[in-house]
């Protein structure tokens, strides 16, 4: 199942980049023998300042077809690490091809692209910046991809 991260904004050079890149790197090695990945990204800008709603336009232009979506926003589940990768390896088990990660603007998600998601997650009741999230992210499908693959990366 290959793996997408969505996003509202452009990812410029610098220490989020190079997290982002090596947990990416991480994520591709061990979820190759998982059935999951590569883990790409797409970046959605709008210069038109149409806010939520046009953001949703662009990024629903970036979601794969038939991708299993889920939505990241504050008023989502949490959900553990290991339910995490429960979700991923449920969706990869059922046959779905692609999964795309949505993470919105300043503004979050439109409503109307949330309520088409087949998850809805936060991170924490706390709003991450964008480039913290993709951080977060990664660093959490890298995690799912270990638990799957029995690594001991992650330790309860």
């Amino acid at each position: 199942m290959r793996v997408h991260v969505c996003a509202v904004g452009r990812l410029r050079k610098g220490p989020e980049r190079d997290l982002i890149e090596d947990y990416t790197a991480r994520f591709d090695r061990t979820g190759r023998s998982l059935g999951l990945g590569p883990l790409t990204f797409a970046e959605v800008e709008d210069r038109k300042g149409g806010g939520p709603a046009a953001e949703a336009a662009l990024l629903d232009r970036a979601l794969p077809q038939g991708a299993a979506i889920c939505a990241l926003d504050e008023r989502g589940r949490t959900l553990a690490s290991p339910d995490f990768a429960d979700l991923l390896a449920r969706w990869r088990d059922a046959g779905r091809g692609d999964a795309a990660f949505l993470i919105g603007g300043a503004d979050g998600l439109d409503p109307a692209l949330v309520a088409r998601a087949d998850a809805v997650l936060s991170f924490g009741p706390m709003v991450w910046p964008h480039m913290l999230a993709r951080a977060m992210l990664s660093e959490q499908l890298y995690r799912a991809a270990s638990i799957l693959a029995g690594l001991p990366y992650h330790r309860v």
